[in-house]
């Protein structure tokens, strides 16, 4: 079965906003002895590190695997606190601690940090929801366990939420890059598990499974913005069986409804 996958820059939710080309470009270069200054921990408590990353990380005798992870957690830090086109690679350099000039033994620039910055938290969070959704049997407690690890993801990093949520978005570009590399493996997961429901006759037959699949991601992504945007703290996971009982079940009355757990406000 043939299944269309393609996804444009709206795929991922919100109006992209368009940047001039000369805002991408990363212009504040130091000379490598600049000196750092150290703004204390790296990351808040609800902010953990991203995973550590393989591969360039650690190859060739510029790349220190953990220098470079820092490198990364703290373009994140700074790019939640002060958006990206406002961010300068001395900001980044500062937060984590090393000269500015390291910075760029690493990346070219500021958006090909914040690119990989996304790559690696996303790739990371598809590894582990393949593992754990592939050892559940039903359609429905697969959709229910990605719900609970894509709210989990984000609401354990505010700051990688606030940089998914918001400075992603500031740019068509890396909207539409992100889309086709990363949110066509994450509708698949998802569509994959309603194909099933309905081949099984547990969903209903007569809704297209991309529209029910967009549906899915839409209502999670929307309590991520929430979350973000919030003036209450609470935990954002707690919400996910909530989102998924209104997408399998809907609201109307009636019928034989499962019981929601207690709402979070």
């Amino acid at each position: 079965m043939a299944i269309d996958l393609q996804l444009n820059e709206h795929s991922f939710g919100g109006a992209a906003v368009s940047r001039p080309a000369d805002q991408l470009q990363e212009c504040d270069r130091r000379k490598p002895s600049t000196p750092a200054s150290v703004y204390g921990p790296l990351m808040t408590q609800e902010a953990q590190p991203l995973l550590p990353v393989t591969g360039n990380a650690s190859s060739g005798t510029n790349r220190n695997a953990e220098k470079y992870q820092r490198i990364l957690d703290a373009a994140v830090a700074v790019f939640a606190d002060k958006g990206f086109f406002n961010s300068r690679i001395s900001d980044i350099a500062d937060r984590a601690s090393v000269a500015d000039g390291t910075v760029y033994l690493y990346f070219k620039n500021k958006e090909e940090i914040l690119m990989t910055a996304i790559n690696t938290a996303f790739d990371a969070f598809m590894s582990h929801a393949r593992t754990e959704v592939e050892k559940l049997p039903s359609p429905a407690q697969r959709l229910r366990r990605l719900a609970f690890l894509h709210l989990n993801a984000l609401g354990s990093n505010r700051n990688l939420a606030v940089v998914f949520q918001m400075e992603l978005r500031q740019s068509t570009r890396f909207l539409s890059e992100f889309s086709h590399h990363h949110m066509v493996e994450y509708l698949r997961l998802v569509r994959a598990a309603i194909h099933e429901g309905q081949a099984s006759g547990v969903f209903r037959r007569d809704l297209p499974e991309k529209i029910a699949a967009n549906c899915f991601f839409g209502a999670l992504d929307e309590m991520v913005t929430s979350w973000v945007l919030s003036e209450h703290e609470y935990r954002l996971s707690n919400v996910a069986d909530l989102v998924v009982d209104i997408f399998l079940n809907g609201m109307q009355g009636g019928g034989n409804q499962a019981v929601a757990p207690k709402a979070v406000p």
